[in-house]
């Protein structure tokens, strides 16, 4: 029996340029194709005017003395100035610090001073979140932050006008000084517990992630991708963004937060090729009561990733939205971001059911947890990956950076995954994401891909909540589908004789939402919690549990 450990193609060599270079170069290319179309903002660039607004913000922050290694956060939801201060702060050397737009005063505080912001780009405010109170609030215990640019207000027109006294030599002796190997984007990462961690990567490491990710959905300058995920993270700034500078494909911002309507409306208006979401944006749109109204005839392709996708979700993606080469990605913020995916050109069952094959020039390899040795193909192990993609490190964090990435370079992600002979990748779970109710070893992923084959449920999440004789019990979290209806009796009668008895769920609670991450990620924990004290089960629980 084979190994569970795999390597990615070499025969095409890496990009080792900086992001700055490779714009430039699409630029050369595709000039006059467009780059960046934002309808809430009534923005419509080619490449070539594209790149000519980030050098007019890229000489603004020069003007306003940001030297290379400074960190500039950019604290928004999707608007134009995101993108524009992504690749400004590249070319110059600044490096990014993705604040989450969800994030209020504590954690921006600690995002700000534990990465020495020394500039904030964010906006006044945006619906609930008053960016510009909770700035005022914390400033005062940021020794670092000498700078806040509002750029919803005269701020961003100032910066932009004091650019002008920076010439195009003064721009280009900069990018002169830049490495592909230098840090540009250091991203909070939501742990389970603790502070987040900020995963610092390369222009090296995401540039070529994007590259990668691009092939596998088969982008060319004539592809629009549809980006209704956070820039925040790098399923925006990365898989969607920089894949398009790369190919000379169009970004689309459909929203700033996402909106089923406001998202099909604009596949259909701007006759998108690609479209990205996290399951739970794809089911909102599959549950759109107008979806067939829409004309999405121009959809091929797209990626969902972000958290376990649904079979049953992506075959209705398939059949209902005409993704037919829609890819599934896999990895994580500290991969930036991916190290699996699978290819427009792979089977639908591997696209239903895996998260494909390391991408090129990555390792992967399967582990025992407990011994640290590598497991044989079709059983159970955490997934390791090594290669280009993985961080630079925690910032400032050499401690939690050597728990993540061992002596030899391989990043544990703590997935629980399996490869089989074709080295296609399954995640099942993560090592802290398992149930054990008497003994037995549950996996919830497992469970959730049951409960989604009913034809009233929209969505479902799985949890454990302590049980004082078996430790553990089976929850379920459900939503229901529009006009559907469902008794926790006939959820559990759906189950019987068809998953283990253990596995049927104990507990379940119908909820119109699920507590969220700004990435999309189900925040398990919290569910958890609310679980144990809506059903008063505080004094059931055990070591075990």
């Amino acid at each position: 029996m084979a190994l569970a450990i795999d390597h990615g193609a070499t025969d095409a060599p890496l990009l080792e340029q900086t992001i700055g270079d490779n714009l430039a170069a699409t630029v050369a290319r595709f000039g006059d194709h467009e780059a960046l179309v934002v309808p809430h903002q009534g923005i419509r660039q080619t490449w070539a005017e594209f790149a000519a607004t980030v050098d007019e913000v890229a000489k603004g922050l020069l003007a306003r003395g940001i030297a290379k290694g400074d960190r500039v956060g950019m604290w928004s939801p999707n608007f134009a100035e995101w993108v524009y201060i992504q690749y400004a702060t590249a070319k110059i050397g600044a490096i990014q610090v993705n604040v989450n737009p969800a994030y209020r005063t504590t954690e921006l505080e600690y995002a700000l001073k534990q990465s020495g912001c020394r500039m904030l780009v964010t906006r006044t405010s945006y619906l609930t979140s008053l960016y510009q109170d909770m700035v005022e609030t914390v400033s005062g215990n940021l020794s670092d932050l000498t700078e806040v640019i509002y750029f919803d207000t005269d701020d961003w027109a100032k910066l932009l006008a004091d650019g002008e006294a920076i010439t195009d030599q003064q721009l280009a002796e900069r990018g002169t000084t830049l490495s592909p190997t230098d840090p540009i984007n250091i991203q909070y990462t939501s742990g389970t517990t603790g502070f987040p961690k900020g995963a610092t990567l390369s222009h090296r490491s995401i540039l070529n992630d994007a590259l990668f990710v691009g092939q596998a959905c088969g982008y060319s300058d004539a592809d629009r991708v549809c980006i209704p995920v956070p820039f925040y993270h790098c399923f925006g700034m990365v898989m969607g963004n920089l894949a398009c500078s790369i190919f000379g494909a169009t970004m689309v911002i459909p929203c700033p937060t996402f909106d089923p309507q406001a998202v099909l409306q604009t596949v259909q208006d701007e006759s998108c090729t690609s479209l990205y979401g996290v399951p739970t944006m794809f089911v909102a749109q599959l549950g759109h009561e107008d979806l067939d109204s829409f004309d999405l005839s121009s959809l091929r392709t797209g990626i969902m990733a972000g958290s376990p996708c649904p079979i049953e979700v992506m075959r209705s993606v398939i059949d209902k939205m005409n993704m037919s080469e829609v890819t599934i990605a896999y990895g994580q913020t500290e991969t930036s971001p991916v190290s699996t995916q699978t290819s427009t050109t792979d089977s639908v069952e591997h696209r239903v059911t895996t998260v494909g094959r390391v991408l090129p020039h990555i390792d992967a390899k399967i582990i025992d947890p407990e011994t640290g040795e590598t497991v044989e193909r079709g059983t159970d192990g955490e997934y390791c990956t090594r290669g280009f993609h993985v961080m630079l490190g925690y910032w400032n964090d050499p401690d939690k950076t050597a728990e993540a990435i061992d002596d030899d370079g391989w990043m544990h992600s703590g997935d629980l995954a399996t490869m089989d002979d074709d080295g296609y990748v399954n995640i099942v779970g993560r090592i802290k994401d398992l149930i054990i109710r008497g003994g037995e070893n549950i996996y919830p992923r497992e469970i959730e891909e049951f409960l989604y084959t009913h034809p009233a449920i929209a969505d479902a999440q799985v949890i454990g909540v302590p049980d004082a004789k078996y430790g553990e019990q089976v929850m379920a979290w459900v939503q229901l589908s529009p006009g559907e209806s469902l008794t926790d009796e006939e959820l559990v009668e759906f189950c019987r004789g068809k998953i283990a008895h253990f596995k049927v769920p104990r507990y379940v609670s119908f909820v119109d939402e699920f507590p969220m991450t700004v990435t999309g990620k189900v925040r398990k924990l919290e569910m958890r919690e609310k679980s144990i004290a809506d059903l008063g089960l505080e004094n059931e629980r055990t070591e075990t549990a």
